[in-house]
């Protein structure tokens, strides 16, 4: 069986020491905003664009590297994790994979208006360390999660 793998990128929200997740419709698992990186579109910019459509925030993107440039190229965004998720395993083999470029970003309010269509405030929750603990989340997202809490406190700090 021949794997298919399609880039993706997702972004941990924090706010006030919390980062939201919501639960996802299709795959039953809490995930932060995130979806497929589309044609023509940079991985840093799929991940601001669902992070407003599906929370409907403005984030703030958190990068740790040096913004270098000149007149014919510039720096883009590093990820900070790349992730390899199996979506579609059968018999034990991995048909489909995607290839997640994960960032994290900050927001000023834990207010969420998704655009219409995505899934309603209800959907998403806020966790802060403690919480994340005792989540029934997958081990990956729940160590994102808390980096994710970390890198925002100390770019406040």
């Amino acid at each position: 069986m021949e794997t298919t793998r399609h880039f993706t990128a997702s972004i941990y929200l924090v706010a006030d020491g919390a980062v939201a997740l919501h639960e996802h419709p299709r795959l039953g698992l809490r995930l932060p905003p995130g979806g497929h990186v589309d044609r023509g579109e940079l991985p840093h910019e799929a991940a601001l664009r669902e992070a407003r459509e599906e929370t409907g925030l403005d984030p703030r993107l958190l990068t740790d590297h040096a913004e270098v440039s000149s007149p014919t190229a510039r720096a883009v965004p590093r990820p900070r994790h790349l992730m390899l998720a199996d979506v579609n395993v059968c018999d034990g083999e991995v048909g489909h994979q995607h290839v997640d470029h994960v960032y994290y970003a900050t927001v000023e309010s834990r207010a969420i208006d998704p655009e219409p269509g995505e899934p309603g405030p209800a959907a998403w929750t806020w966790y802060d360390r403690p919480a994340l603990r005792e989540a029934a989340v997958d081990p990956d997202v729940r160590e994102l999660g808390r980096e994710a809490i970390g890198v925002a406190a100390a770019a406040d700090g």
